[in-house]
C-alpha cells in the first residue's frame, strides 16, 4: 500500500524520525500526502468538488497545498512542508523529496499541461520554484531558493536564479545531498570559479605590495613598483 511506503520512507530520509506514531501525528508532509492519496482517488471518480474541498482542508491543516489532479508516485516525502504548492498538472515520480517553500507552478492560464514533471529520485531544496511544463530528469538536485524554468537532464545539479547547471552527470554516492549544496557542486559553478580566481589574484598583488620598501616619507619606491610589474 502506497501510504505505508510513504511512512516507511521517512526513516530513510529524516534522522529525527523515531517511530510510526510520531510520523503520522507530527509530520505535516506525511499527513498532506496521505490526504492527497484520498483526494486523488476522488478526483479519478470525477468527484471534483469533494476532492477540492478536502484538499483545501488539508492546506489549512498542514500548510501544504497539493492539487488532487496532480500525479504523485511512490515513497514521496515532503520534509517540514510549510508553504509547499503542487499544481494540478504536476507529475512526480517515485522516491522524490522536497523541502518547505517549494512551488511546482504553472506559467500559463491555458487548460493544458502547465506544471513541471519530476522523474524518479528528484530532490528539491527549500524555497525552490520549478515553473512551467518542464521536465527534471532522473536524480536531479535543485538547490535551495533556485528558480528553474528550463528542463534539466538526468543527474544534473541546478542552483541559482535563473537555475543553472553546476554539476553534470553526478556519479552515484552514498552521501545524500539533500539541499544540493555540497562543496563539489560549488566548485563546478563557473560564476564562483571566476570570483575565486579574482580573489586569489588580488591576494597575490597584496602580498607583492606588502614586500615593497618605502622611503622615509612612507611612499612606495617607484623603481620597485616597476620591477614587480
Amino acid at each position: 500500500m502506497r501510504i505505508i511506503e510513504d511512512v516507511k520512507s521517512v526513516f530513510d530520509r529524516d534522522p529525527a524520525a523515531r517511530n510510526v506514531f510520531e510520523i503520522l501525528t507530527c509530520y505535516s508532509g506525511v499527513q498532506a500526502v496521505i490526504i492527497y492519496r484520498l483526494t486523488h482517488l476522488l478526483w479519478g471518480y470525477k468527484l471534483f468538488w469533494l476532492a477540492r474541498f478536502i484538499s483545501t482542508f488539508a492546506r489549512w491543516f498542514t500548510g501544504i497545498e497539493i492539487h488532487p489532479g496532480a500525479v504523485i508516485g511512490r515513497r514521496f516525502f515532503i520534509d517540514h512542508g510549510m508553504g509547499v504548492v503542487i499544481g494540478e498538472t504536476a507529475e512526480i515520480g517515485d522516491d522524490c523529496m522536497m523541502y518547505h517553500g517549494v512551488t511546482l507552478g504553472g506559467t500559463s492560464w491555458d487548460k493544458e499541461k502547465r506544471h513541471p514533471t519530476l522523474k524518479d529520485g528528484v530532490v528539491i531544496g527549500a524555497g525552490a520554484k520549478i515553473l512551467g511544463p518542464i521536465t527534471l530528469g532522473y536524480n536531479v538536485r535543485v538547490g535551495s531558493n533556485s528558480v528553474v524554468v528550463r528542463s534539466v537532464d538526468d543527474n544534473d545539479t541546478v542552483v541559482g536564479i535563473p537555475g543553472r547547471v553546476v554539476k553534470k552527470k553526478a556519479s552515484e554516492s552514498d552521501t545524500f545531498d539533500s539541499y544540493a549544496a555540497s562543496s563539489s557542486g560549488r566548485s563546478n559553478d563557473p560564476t564562483i570559479q571566476a570570483i575565486d580566481s579574482i580573489v586569489e589574484r588580488l591576494a597575490e598583488i597584496d602580498k607583492k605590495i606588502s614586500k615593497l620598501p618605502v622611503d622615509s616619507d612612507s611612499k612606495v619606491v617607484v623603481s620597485k613598483i616597476v620591477e614587480n610589474k
